[in-house]
């Protein structure tokens, strides 16, 4: 538990507890919250709700900082102060500087490139050994992000139990918004899943976890992960166009939701209709936040989709920022 040293530590620490209860993780703002406390120690604020002179000292533009970075602190500090003043506490509420505006545009792997992936995967090697390497589920792993559209955090946050490759579905619990959800995977999936799993129990490994994507040491694989995509794209020659421009793991995501869209209007099935099946197979917390792969769709697949009507496309709000995660 965070031990909080300012005047608003106690009133933090509820509103965390009261976020979570939501069903919210609020990893981020809490992180955020520690620095409202401890610039607040720093500056022996003693009135239980937020000063005006605070919120300006908390919103002052950082060197190197981010507008994006810059506007999410503030409005967390404008929640936290506005939660202030539901509890019947007097506490300034900043305004918020324009949000600015995203220009990232994920990347959308061909079908070419997405094979060339599978088989840079499958030709994987340690140079030297490894006991910690995360090799051994990487061709599995990318197959399941591709045909299931699953976070990477969600994948490799999947358990034993959680994986049923007999009724060919998979649990997902610690999802980014808090919502449980079932997916089902087709019997290519299952056959790559049951693949991976019986050379994974040949592993020498005494107390393996139960997580069931797992290194060589029968642990939780992690962040080197990531760097055994980055070599899988160097060895599809699908070059990276440079940090937070992609192409990405996260990218899977992307191009499962769009090849999904397009697939749905081959068959002929409106696609607006489809919406909310696809925003809760994704785990959207909205179907606004899945509406944006229409547009991205009708921009890479214009013929698949010409009878759409076009003014359909501002049906539901534009959605200012892509899924970073």
């Amino acid at each position: 538990m965070t031990n909080y040293d300012s005047v608003y530590g106690p009133a933090i620490e509820q509103f965390i507890q009261m976020k979570r209860k939501l069903g919210f993780k609020y990893r981020t703002g809490n992180l955020i919250l520690i620095q409202i406390d401890q610039l607040a120690y720093e500056f022996e604020e003693k009135t239980s709700g937020i000063t005006k002179s605070f919120a300006q000292k908390w919103g002052e533009k950082r060197s190197n900082e981010s507008p994006q970075n810059r506007y999410d602190r503030i409005r967390h500090l404008a929640q936290f102060s506005s939660y202030l003043c539901d509890l019947g506490i007097l506490s300034y509420i900043p305004k918020l500087p324009r949000n600015p505006k995203s220009t990232f545009v994920p990347y959308i792997y061909s079908s070419k490139e997405i094979t060339a992936l599978f088989v840079a995967a499958d030709k994987l090697r340690l140079a030297q050994r490894n006991m910690h390497s995360s090799l051994i589920c990487i061709p599995a792993l990318l197959r399941l992000l591709y045909a299931t559209g699953l976070r990477i955090g969600e994948a490799l946050a999947l358990k034993d139990e959680e994986v049923n490759l007999e009724e060919n579905y998979l649990r997902v619990k610690d999802s980014k918004n808090g919502k449980e959800r079932i997916i089902p995977i087709s019997t290519s999936l299952v056959a790559v899943c049951k693949e991976y799993k019986y050379y994974r129990e040949q592993l020498p490994i005494r107390d393996r976890s139960e997580y069931f994507f797992v290194n060589t040491k029968g642990t939780k694989c992690g962040s080197s992960v990531r760097n055994w995509f980055k070599r899988c794209l160097s060895d599809a020659t699908i070059y990276h166009t440079g940090e937070n421009h992609g192409p990405r793991v996260h990218d899977l995501r992307h191009t499962f939701a769009v090849t999904s869209m397009a697939s749905m209007a081959e068959a002929g099935v409106d696609l607006y209709a489809s919406l909310p099946i696809l925003s809760n197979y994704l785990g959207h917390g909205s179907i606004g936040a899945t509406n944006h792969y229409v547009r991205l769709t009708a921009n890479m697949y214009p013929d698949l989709i010409e009878d759409l009507d076009i003014t359909c496309l501002n049906v539901f709000p534009k959605y200012k920022n892509y899924e970073a995660n």
